[in-house]
């Protein structure tokens, strides 16, 4: 297996946020959820003799993909016509780019924890954007396709990198970071499940001994980021197999099945020359002014780097920390919200973290629905600031973040209605104290006679006593006096 070494390259369709269609007045809808067929028109039917006009949003919400993934954005751009036969591309051609994209030779930065081995950076160069209609929608029932045509002129930005990642860990890691560089530009929502965002990696190995790229293959249309990291899993193992057993891989479209969690072959791939790209005559060339680049550069969000370097040059948290609040634009948004009720920034960010984030993995809730849970940032707050003046310990205060999370409600009235107040008056611990050390004689003998390690058991059992609600610190420092008491 360490003969071979995967190569991965990620092409990105992402669409874009705007009101109305890449070359039409349309409006755009949730495929989804709206009415098959209910936001058409004679564009993006292709009806004849109708004339496509670029949307001028689309062209800004791609300039500001471009930038943010720090890619060059020629002075002049051209559309092409794709031509290929298919029921939900009604024109029976696809107006896209070609050799003049929007944006080109970029690159994004990533963390990459492999399953084993030490955590490492690096750097994945971009080769270029580029602006596309989407198409339609199939859906195939039976023996027969149904199509809906509400999703075929939606802007698309299809982002390609050069074949720079060699690991499924590594595609995740671009894959995640780059769908937070959409969100947090707000030009898409990084919707996997609805198909807003589709990534599809191209992939092939090389065996040590190599000198050049093998045949490689395409996964089309993953619908979330943990299948392109099974996808690339499953098909390079496939690949490797079939190599070592003097076969070849074809080059070819495969499909994810996530119930046999296998690639599947759909069809063998197109040579680029079959689509017949030519310039598109009903589109002038696009010019774009250094001014306009500019303009663009100066109104970009906070990124997720630039937001992760503040936490932690502001807040003091860790890299680690910092990385994993601004990995999902809700969590970041959420963690700001905290603060802005007043909690302390570590706490928060421990306790988000820790806290929240075990009860929404036990409840199976996504973190990017970190917004959309009972406990509302004020809430939350309310939580860490009693954990922090003392009146709740850290198990009182997970009991009471179980509670919030199932019932809502605040945190100090749950604190009140269950008795979790935390003990931290000196002599009524006293006096527990005294009490555990009574009724557990022979442990703290043996304590005494030096088997040290029985002091968290002690501890344990004087939390016990005081019904987990003591001051951990109080319980610690009490104790300890108590038993050097007896020595002498």
């Amino acid at each position: 297996m360490n003969a071979w070494k995967p190569v991965i390259g990620l092409e990105i369709h992402a669409e874009l946020l705007t009101e109305s269609k890449m070359f039409s007045a349309c409006p755009v809808v949730d495929s989804v959820e709206a009415p098959p067929n209910s936001a058409v028109d004679p564009v993006s039917l292709g009806l004849p003799g109708t004339l496509p006009v670029i949307n001028a949003r689309a062209v800004e919400f791609g300039l500001m993909v471009g930038l943010a993934l720090n890619c060059e954005i020629p002075p002049l751009n051209q559309f092409a016509r794709k031509s290929y036969f298919y029921p939900d591309l009604p024109k029976g051609y696809q107006i896209s780019q070609y050799d003049r994209p929007l944006a080109i030779n970029g690159w994004l930065d990533i963390d990459v924890t492999p399953e084993s081995g030490e955590p490492y950076s690096k750097r994945i160069r971009i080769r270029r954007a580029h602006l596309e209609e989407d198409t339609g929608k199939l859906t195939h029932v039976g023996g027969a396709s149904l199509v809906d045509y509400n999703r075929a002129g939606v802007p698309l930005l299809e982002i390609v990198t050069e074949p720079d990642i060699n690991s499924a860990e590594e595609a995740e890691s671009f894959g995640r970071k780059l769908r937070a560089i959409l969100q947090y530009l707000g030009v898409n929502n990084g919707d996997m499940s609805k198909g807003v965002l589709r990534m599809e990696p191209n992939i092939s190995v090389m065996h040590s001994s190599d000198t050049a790229f093998r045949t490689r293959t395409e996964v089309k249309n993953l619908n979330s980021i943990r299948n392109v990291f099974r996808a690339i899993k499953a098909e390079v193992e496939r690949q490797i197999k079939l190599y070592e057993s003097g076969d070849t891989v074809k080059q070819a479209t495969l499909g994810w099945d996530d119930v046999k969690q296998r690639v599947v072959i759909q069809r063998y791939k197109e040579r680029a020359d079959e689509y017949r790209y030519f310039p598109e005559p009903d589109l002038p060339v696009l010019e774009i002014s250094r001014e306009q680049v500019e303009e663009v550069r100066a109104h970009l969000p906070e990124l997720p780097d630039r937001k992760r370097e503040r936490f932690e040059r502001e807040f003091g948290l860790t890299a680690y920390d910092a990385s994993v609040l601004v990995m999902e634009q809700a969590i970041a948004h959420y963690y700001e919200g905290v603060l802005a009720e007043g909690a302390n920034p570590k706490s928060a960010a421990n306790w988000i973290l820790g806290g929240l984030f075990s009860v929404m993995n036990a409840n199976d809730v996504p973190r990017e629905e970190i917004e959309h849970t009972r406990i509302s940032a004020r809430q939350f707050a309310a939580l860490v600031k009693l954990v922090d003046e003392g009146k709740l310990n850290k198990g009182a205060a997970t009991t009471v973040l179980n509670s919030m999370w199932t019932e809502g409600g605040d945190p100090a009235q749950i604190m009140e209605a269950q008795g979790l107040a935390q003990v931290s008056d000196t002599g009524a611990i006293s006096a527990v104290v005294e009490q555990a050390l009574v009724a557990n004689d022979a442990m703290v003998q043996r304590y005494l006679n030096g088997e040290e390690k029985l002091f968290g058991a002690l501890v344990g059992a004087c939390m016990k006593a005081l019904a987990g609600k003591g001051d951990p610190k109080v319980v610690n420092d009490l104790l300890r006096r108590a038993l050097d008491a007896r020595r002498g």
